[in-house]
């Protein structure tokens, strides 16, 4: 199995998402997969322009000359695994604009599609908009949508896991999520759940943020 993962969290390794996608990945590679991670800020990947010629002229093809020549031959990897943290209710903005150049190049192949998000707000809910994204995506390019491994409230994973708190089964299971793929081709839905299960109630993390950014602030969104 090849598996093709891109991370555009402009921490890379030392974000939040990382905590999540890095032992996702390193699960697949345990379960035998041949896994490829690029951050896309270390690509050059231009914002598409918008002439069609990939769809209609040169299927399979951009014209553009970065980095996505290199990404092309890529592309028909078994599984595309796409991790951001969520931003303004979405994927960020280099994930945006490396999609906005893939998707057209993607060979139809029915591989999975994976993603992998972390946030700032305390509710699972938040996601919901980049799913429905995600999901439509999918089914529009006639891939599959495997699962999502969703992380939030994610600073607290971050703080609990340097201070040695009992967190360490969400990195296992995210862990263990890739090995599921891989060796059956789906994830369990209490896998998922585990790693992104709550880790503070709702007013204790609203009595965080207000101390924080003051007695108005709200983020039980």
């Amino acid at each position: 199995m090849k598996v093709l993962a891109f991370n555009s969290s402009p921490h890379k390794d030392n974000g939040n998402t990382a905590l999540i996608l890095n032992p996702f990945l390193g699960g697949m590679r345990e379960a035998g997969a041949e896994v490829e991670l690029f951050y896309t800020c270390d690509l050059d990947i231009n914002p598409c322009r918008g002439e069609l010629n990939c769809m209609l002229k040169t299927p399979g093809k951009c014209h553009q000359n970065d980095d996505i020549q290199m990404l092309t031959p890529k592309l028909g990897a078994d599984v595309l695994v796409l991790a951001s943290p969520l931003y303004i209710w979405a994927v960020n903005g280099q994930m945006k604009n490396l999609m906005d150049r893939m998707v057209p190049l993607l060979p139809p192949n029915k591989g999975r599609v994976i993603l992998v998000s972390s946030c700032g707000f305390w509710g699972l809910e938040n996601f919901d908009p980049l799913l429905f994204h995600i999901k439509a995506i999918c089914h529009n390019i006639d891939r599959v949508f495997a699962g999502a491994l969703l992380r939030p409230h994610a600073v607290y994973l971050k703080m609990m896991l340097e201070a040695g708190a009992q967190v360490q089964d969400i990195p296992a299971a995210a862990q263990e999520a890739g090995r599921q793929l891989v060796v059956d081709q789906t994830i369990n839905p209490k896998t998922l759940s585990i790693v992104s299960r709550e880790l503070v109630s709702l007013e204790a993390w609203n009595d965080r943020v207000k101390q924080r950014f003051g007695p108005t602030a709200d983020s039980s969104q």
